[in-house]
């Protein structure tokens, strides 16, 4: 009987991992296919870019509806950077969009404006007595001898200046300024600085330290190096790379030594399709060909704090560190 129930408990088991691996397998497929309907979707905005643009339809707003149904069934932050991509591209267009609007709700009319003018400063289109012709006092008018003193003392309340300066009795007696001689000033010697001498205790700290800067170096270019070549077609994660998930100071000290790698050329850092960074070894063929003293190098900062190292080790799923501990 103890038999055939440890026998029936092994199928159970075999059953169950089968389940769990078929689960996965479709997860997977499923997330490929959210990624594929993704790029569909942001490739189809940027080819029909005038007709979103437009705005005799609502094609923009169709596109915003069918990347928030692909949201709903994202899970993974793969998908989520896609989704991020897509609202960047979608806002750039509404906000290309809005610009092409127009809204002039008021217009200036200067006819209006100065018909209005006119009947303030009170012309009268009855009569003109400096003009001979009726026609043209019927046509013009003139204005009365106080119309422009009118419009001044009316202006004179918007345009208010400060008096300008006068001297009541005239200006008074100017003298030129008496010319004092100049004084020459004696100039300072410069201190010598003198170098200050290290204690030898120091020095010798400071050339261990080096040394052992430069054994960790070499060693985790070799940790890079061998990962690369048992698998050159699949790229390396940066994250995966330095992050140690069971210490964050050692996630900061490779960090830190991974920069040194970078910077002597020994390996580079680039996005993937997903926009996240991954790093790869440079062949010493491909090395001896490039001139690493012309080449141009950038530098960045990078800000870590204990809660991003606790973020990044949850959503890359890290369990086990790539760089092992010296």
């Amino acid at each position: 009987m103890s038999r055939r129930r440890s026998s029936s408990n092994e199928e159970e088991n075999e059953d169950h991992d089968g389940t769990e691996d078929f689960e996965a397998e479709q997860d997977d497929g499923n997330r490929r296919q959210i990624r594929h309907q993704y790029r569909e979707l942001m490739q189809s905005m940027q080819q029909n870019r005038e007709d979103l643009l437009s705005s005799n339809n609502n094609k923009l707003t169709d596109a915003l509806q069918a990347a928030n149904q692909l949201f709903a069934v994202v899970q993974k932050p793969r998908e989520a950077a896609l989704d991020a991509q897509l609202l960047v591209l979608a806002t750039n267009l509404g906000k290309e969009k809005a610009n092409q609007l127009q809204a002039d709700m008021t217009v200036f009319d200067p006819t209006s404006f100065a018909e209005d003018l006119l009947s303030f400063m009170g012309i009268n289109r009855l009569e003109n007595p400096d003009s001979d012709s009726e026609d043209e006092g019927c046509a013009k008018g003139y204005l009365g001898a106080d119309a422009w003193q009118k419009l001044g003392s009316e202006a004179n309340k918007y345009f208010r200046r400060t008096p300008t300066f006068y001297f009541m009795l005239g200006s008074f007696k100017t003298e030129p300024p008496v010319v004092r001689p100049k004084v020459e000033r004696h100039k300072r010697t410069s201190k010598v600085v003198e170098k200050v001498a290290m204690p030898a205790q120091l020095k010798k700290m400071e050339e261990s330290h080096q040394e052992a800067t430069e054994k960790e170096v070499e060693r985790i270019l070799g940790f890079l190096q061998s990962y690369f070549e048992d698998d050159p077609d699949t790229p390396i994660s940066f994250f995966d790379f330095v992050v140690d998930p069971n210490s964050f100071a050692r996630t900061v000290e490779n960090i830190f030594h991974v920069s040194f790698i970078i910077r002597d050329g020994f390996a580079r850092i680039k996005l993937d399709h997903d926009k996240l960074p991954v790093i790869e070894p440079i062949a010493q063929d491909s090395e001896s060909q490039v001139d690493k003293d012309n080449q141009p190098r950038y530098q960045s900062v990078i800000s870590l704090s204990h809660q991003d190292w606790r973020e990044i080790v949850e959503t890359f799923e890290i369990t086990e560190p790539m760089i092992p501990p010296p």
